[in-house]
């Protein structure tokens, strides 16, 4: 694998290293030796897939705060999406900046999300599924949410969701001490 700093630090994208032949290649989607050998902090809880069965289908902007904060590696498996996920950890020097990619089934790109992020995408193609691994069980209570449409972040689209559920368009306008601003100061 390759990894590539994204302008958020602690951010990466990763590229799979294919090793090919006249049948197709092989690659590890996820090796703990060679995330450790980079200096990223990564153990997996759970693996999450989700489809879209719509182009413009929105999911996020998603997080936990501690201790159930998660580190997240996604990667979309059939279709494409564009991932967005927003610096909240108030000590950084990119708190509030936003960094998207467009991830999908030719690029095989990945992106490594570490906790104290927000995180979303939307789909650009019907039939988008994404695969991502999780360094945290999922604690309701702990849930948090940013608007997709939140002007204090201005996060930019590739275009208008046509599909978002009512959960994601009902979380508030950002306020850092709903969304637990101050718990996220000392995560590592």
């Amino acid at each position: 694998m390759k990894f590539h700093p994204t302008p958020l630090p602690g951010a990466y994208t990763i590229e799979l290293e294919k090793r090919g032949d006249d049948r197709g290649f092989f690659a590890r989607f996820f090796c703990q030796r060679e995330f450790q050998e980079a200096g990223i902090p990564c153990s997996v809880v759970q693996i999450n897939n989700s489809l879209s069965a719509k182009a413009g289908t929105l999911r996020g902007m998603h997080y936990q705060l501690p201790p159930a904060a998660e580190i997240k590696i996604v990667r979309c498996i059939s279709g494409a999406l564009y991932d967005i996920i927003v610096d909240l950890r108030p000590d950084s020097p990119t708190f509030s900046r936003w960094f998207g990619i467009e991830l999908s089934e030719e690029n095989r790109l990945m992106l490594f999300v570490p906790r104290g992020f927000a995180h979303g995408f939307m789909t650009l193609a019907d039939n988008t599924e994404a695969f991502y691994l999780v360094s945290a069980f999922y604690e309701p209570a702990q849930e948090r949410g940013l608007r997709f449409d939140d002007p204090h972040f201005a996060l930019k689209w590739p275009r208008t969701p046509v599909d978002i559920s009512d959960k994601d368009r009902a979380w508030p306008s950002f306020d850092a001490a709903f969304h637990g601003v101050e718990l996220m100061r000392n995560l590592k």
